[in-house]
């Protein structure tokens, strides 16, 4: 699992949830019918304090976590954050990760 999040993105989150530094957003998958890495899911955001953690990474004042019970979601995953210059809009991208084995 790795998550990525760019400067810009983090940007984006501060305009968006118009709150002070520092807090979190929880990054989690939310069913909605379609999905780029699991078929009727997608990649959902709210701001929250998190309760159970198993990822997390600070960027610019800025918390990011995924749950314990959403690890699945970005198991064997490359995640990047960042934002479409076209409509200023965030972007998440997945990129299975490459398994390398050694004999």
């Amino acid at each position: 699992m790795f998550i990525s999040i760019d400067e810009r993105a983090t940007s984006w989150f501060s305009r968006e949830f118009e709150f002070n530094k520092p807090f979190s957003i929880r990054m989690f998958p939310q069913y909605a019918g379609f999905g780029q890495k699991h078929k009727g899911y997608c990649m959902a955001f709210s701001a929250e304090l998190p309760a159970n953690v198993g990822f997390t990474r600070e960027v610019n004042g800025i918390t990011f976590f995924v749950e314990g019970s959403d690890i699945w979601f970005f198991e064997d995953t490359e995640t990047y954050l960042s934002v479409d210059n076209r409509v200023d809009e965030i972007q998440v991208t997945f990129k299975e990760e490459a398994v390398i084995s050694i004999n």
